[in-house]
């Protein structure tokens, strides 16, 4: 029996990192709609990829790979059991008190103010991860991009002609 496991090294992780992190992490907090919960599906998602064995042939097959696991695992996080019985503070309205001011958070405010990720939050769960792919992550809809995004290229157009303008 052999050893098909497949490696990652420092370099490739903080490669995939620097290079889609703020990507997984917007699309990570577009579907928890949590800060909190945003970091611990980016932070979930990099610990499958140190774990998992695909071997990836280009930078956007690992960018599609990291998306579509960051989908995913934002809906794991919305059928536990803990998500249906119980409101978050973000779910109700109300704003816990930070523990000090930093750029992250004057990122976040920044990012909340744009009208785009206002209209992104409006709509629905499907609709909301192919605009938001389309639009912020320039995924298009049919180019070469398109084979490797985490939906058929069929599905995406159908979200999109969906999608309010």
């Amino acid at each position: 029996m052999t050893d098909k496991s497949i490696k990652r090294t420092e370099r490739f992780m903080r490669h995939a990192m620097a290079a889609h992190g703020n990507s997984v992490y917007l699309v990570a907090l577009a579907q928890a709609r949590s800060e909190a919960d945003a970091q611990d599906v980016a932070q979930d998602v990099f610990c499958r990829l140190l774990t998992d064995d695909t071997a990836f042939t280009s930078d956007e097959h690992l960018r599609a790979w990291l998306l579509r696991v960051t989908v995913n695992r934002c809906r794991e996080l919305w059928r536990t059991p803990w998500r249906r019985r119980v409101e978050s503070a973000d779910d109700v309205g109300r704003k816990l008190p930070a523990p000090g001011t930093g750029t992250e958070d004057a990122a976040l405010a920044e990012l909340r103010a744009d009208p785009v990720w206002q209209a992104l939050q409006v709509l629905p769960e499907k609709l909301r991860a192919v605009a938001l792919l389309h639009y912020v992550e320039e995924y298009s809809r049919g180019g070469p991009s398109c084979a490797r995004a985490p939906w058929r290229p069929e599905a995406s157009r159908r979200f999109l002609a969906r999608a309010p303008s």
